[in-house]
C-alpha cells in the first residue's frame, strides 16, 4: 500500500473548509449536505473530498436560504465567526436575495404569532357553545 498523495498547501478539502467557514456546525453535517447535493463548486455537484482553492465559486443551500460565494482564503482550524467571515466573499445579488428572504420570513412569523395564542376561558366557552349548536 502506498501513502495517500499529499495535497498542495494552497488547497483544502471542501467539507473541512465549510466547517472552518462556519456554514455547518460539524464536519459530518457538511459531508451530509455535500452528498445531498446542497453544495456545488463551480456549478457542478461535488464530493466532500474535493480540493478547493481561493477563487473557487460555491453555491450553498441551507433550508430556504442560498449563498453564492467565492473562496477568498483557506483555514486549517475553525476560528471565531468574525475571522470565518473573511474566508469568503458573497456576491451582492446573493446577499440581497438572502436578506429579502429573511425579512419575508420574519414578517410571516409575526402574522402567525397572533394565531398561536391560546383561547381565553371565555373564548373557549363560546367555541364549545358554537360547536355544541352545530352538533345538534
Amino acid at each position: 500500500m502506498s501513502a495517500p498523495p499529499i495535497p498542495p498547501a494552497d488547497t483544502q478539502r471542501l467539507d473541512k473548509w465549510l466547517w472552518a467557514a462556519r456554514f455547518y456546525k460539524t464536519r459530518p453535517l457538511a459531508v451530509e449536505a455535500i452528498n445531498g447535493g446542497k453544495v456545488q463548486a463551480d456549478g457542478q455537484r461535488v464530493k466532500p473530498g474535493r480540493l478547493i482553492r481561493p477563487g473557487t465559486r460555491l453555491t450553498i443551500h441551507k433550508g430556504e436560504l442560498e449563498w453564492q460565494i467565492e473562496v477568498a482564503a483557506l483555514a486549517r482550524q475553525r476560528r471565531p465567526a468574525s475571522e470565518a467571515a473573511l474566508l469568503y466573499v458573497e456576491t451582492e445579488a446573493s446577499r440581497l436575495r438572502r436578506q429579502e428572504q429573511v425579512q419575508a420570513r420574519r414578517a410571516a412569523g409575526l402574522s402567525t404569532a397572533a394565531q398561536r395564542i391560546r383561547p381565553s376561558k371565555r373564548d373557549r366557552r363560546r367555541l364549545d357553545a358554537f360547536i355544541g349548536r352545530l352538533r345538534d
